[in-house]
């Protein structure tokens, strides 16, 4: 069942990318809802700090970005669709 959010596609995959969930892993769609649901919460509904992780990995680590985020991307599309605002 998939979860209404108020969140963008793009929100959401940065907050996944800043959880410590690996797609090496192989995580389940509920331990993955769950890294974003817990994320959002310590965020407080506040996406900057996240923001700044993501940016900091994109400059430190151009390449590992690059994959990480279309992991989250693709992730994030597949289990919340197009209900993501």
């Amino acid at each position: 069942m998939m979860t209404t959010t108020t969140h963008s596609t793009a929100d959401l995959a940065e907050v996944l990318f800043a959880s410590t969930l690996q797609a090496s892993e192989a995580p389940t769609a509920a331990q993955i809802r769950l890294a974003i649901d817990q994320g959002l919460r310590i965020l407080n509904e506040d996406c900057m700090a996240c923001i700044s992780c993501v940016a900091q990995e994109a400059g430190d680590h151009p390449d590992a970005f690059a994959r990480r985020m279309h992991w989250a991307l693709r992730t994030v599309q597949s289990l919340y669709g197009s209900q993501t605002a």
